[in-house]
């Protein structure tokens, strides 16, 4: 399987005739471009960093073999297009784009106390690839290759080293990073790779990694 990293937190996984896109926000320029080579799409809330409800919604009138998977409230958000658009919530298994999915999570990480709680959910992909949208919640499941994001007003160094310790994956890919710069990535991946003796990968735009 390969898995292609595209600004942010947008995330496409291929293999054969298999095609997934997660979280094509409006942070990332070819989201649209990214969602109209595929029929399944997965979306872990409804940030817009990794949700953009104009891009979808006209994805979904354009084709008509597309589906979404989402928490309610983006849902809610995007209407259910005769049944294309399906809610998800922690412990939901499903079929997308011929991948199977696990739904984990279901809480944002927290950014301040004074700010309401906020949903979340994260997807374990054919077993294998984790992305947790913008949380450091342990999946209570093996994952191999786990997506970590490293910038945000909630991202912190400390907990993202005990999220992969605590993960225990083969293979880290850092996700989530536009609000660094490359000193700062290259940072993050240092120290992660120092605590938790598993490398931090930092992919460019676009590059891809057999997963």
């Amino acid at each position: 399987m390969q898995l292609t990293k595209h600004t942010h937190a947008t995330v496409v996984l291929r293999d054969g005739d298999r095609s997934l896109v997660i979280d094509p926000g409006a942070y990332t320029p070819n989201s649209a471009d990214l969602v109209a080579g595929t029929s399944a799409v997965l979306v872990t809330h409804d940030h817009p960093d990794h949700f953009d409800a104009d891009v979808l919604t006209a994805a979904l009138d354009a084709q008509p073999d597309l589906h979404v998977w989402a928490p309610a409230d983006v849902v809610t958000a995007l209407g259910e297009h005769d049944g294309r658009v399906t809610a998800v919530a922690p412990g939901d298994t499903l079929q997308a784009g011929g991948f199977p999915v696990q739904v984990h999570g279901g809480d944002h990480a927290v950014i301040h106390a004074d700010l309401p709680a906020m949903s979340n959910v994260g997807y374990l992909v054919d077993g294998r690839v984790f992305h947790p949208g913008d949380s450091y919640a342990v999946p209570d499941t093996t994952v191999e290759t786990l997506l970590v994001p490293t910038s945000g007003p909630w991202a912190k160094l400390s907990e993202l080293v005990d999220f992969i310790r605590a993960v225990k994956p083969t293979r880290a890919v850092q996700v989530h990073d536009l609000m660094l710069s490359e000193a700062g990535r290259g940072m993050f991946a240092q120290y992660s790779g120092q605590l938790t003796g598993i490398e931090l990968l930092t992919l460019q735009d676009g590059e891809s990694v057999d997963v």
